[in-house]
């Protein structure tokens, strides 16, 4: 994949995004982007995944109960270990959707995830909110999650319309149900989404190849498993813009990030290595601190 110029990239951008898309985000927390990313960006991708299901990090691990037909992996934060991901998050327009969508000037990277469920994954995503897990605090942050897999409706994402300007909830663990971050109590619970979805807007999208679905990480989503032969692979990557603090917690965040709570107090900006600057201001330069 030859690296596009500036000019190229947000000439896609307005072909891509428009006013009406913007507001959607604002007022929804997620949106689809048709086609947003070309063949070649995607082969890239999966390369990439591949190499990452090759070579797992350390933060590796599986998501998916023993007994479950499939499997569920999971890895965090390679995009200073797998040239693809690096290459992937700099040199396409991702990071000037992201700009856009928080209404930023400024857009860092925060951190890369790959979810692979392989065929016959029982195991479902169930209903959470992203930013309690989080060591971050404020409004304008982004997640974009790229399957490189054709998704049914029935195994993709699906959001609460609006539920990112409403409280934070009580994040548990995926498997066992288990509140081991916050005491009872101390946060709303989770509403049961699956017990009466009527009485909520789901929204959702069938995907293909070269979509980006994009959320707030607020708002409250959920995936089922895979059907069949089917494999999902996706490459999620989350963006920080102007208002992102460190707020270091006194659980367990995941990702994890060890010994950052030493080098950037909370309240601080996310000036770090580990976050480089990929849109530095209003014009939409791209900034040369992403050199990873």
């Amino acid at each position: 994949m030859t690296a596009l110029s500036q000019e190229a990239l947000q000439q896609r951008l307005q072909d891509r995004l428009s006013d009406q898309d913007i507001a959607q985000f604002q007022r929804d927390g997620a949106l689809c982007i048709k086609q947003l990313l070309t063949p070649d960006e995607v082969a890239l991708l999966r390369e990439g995944i591949e190499a990452n299901l090759a070579a797992p990090s350390p933060r590796a691990k599986v998501a998916s109960r023993p007994d479950d037909p499939g499997r569920f992996f999971e890895d965090f934060c390679n995009w200073q270990d797998i040239p693809q991901f690096g290459r992937f998050v700099r040199e396409t327009p991702l990071a000037l959707v992201a700009q856009r969508l928080m209404q930023s000037r400024t857009v860092r990277l925060y951190h890369d995830h790959v979810l692979v469920k392989e065929p016959g994954t029982r195991q479902r995503t169930p209903w959470h909110q992203d930013q309690p897990y989080y060591n971050i605090d404020g409004m304008q942050n982004i997640s974009m999650w790229i399957p490189v897999d054709p998704v049914s409706r029935a195994a993709t994402l699906e959001f609460v319309a609006g539920s990112h300007k409403g409280p934070w909830l009580m994040p548990r663990t995926f498997m066992d149900n288990q509140a081991k971050w916050f005491p009872e109590g101390s946060l709303q619970d989770l509403p049961n989404v699956e017990a009466d979805r009527a009485a909520f807007p789901i929204v959702g999208w069938e995907i293909e190849p070269g979509d980006v679905v994009c959320f707030h990480m607020l708002t409250l989503h959920a995936a089922g498993g895979v059907e069949g032969t089917n494999r999902r692979r996706v490459f999620s990557v989350r963006f920080l813009g102007d208002d992102t603090r460190h707020a270091p917690r006194p659980w367990k965040t995941s990702p994890e990030f060890p010994g950052l709570a030493d080098e950037l107090p909370a309240g601080a900006e996310m000036n770090h290595p580990l976050f480089p600057l990929l849109v530095a201001d209003a014009d939409q330069s791209t900034a040369h601190e992403c050199g990873a």
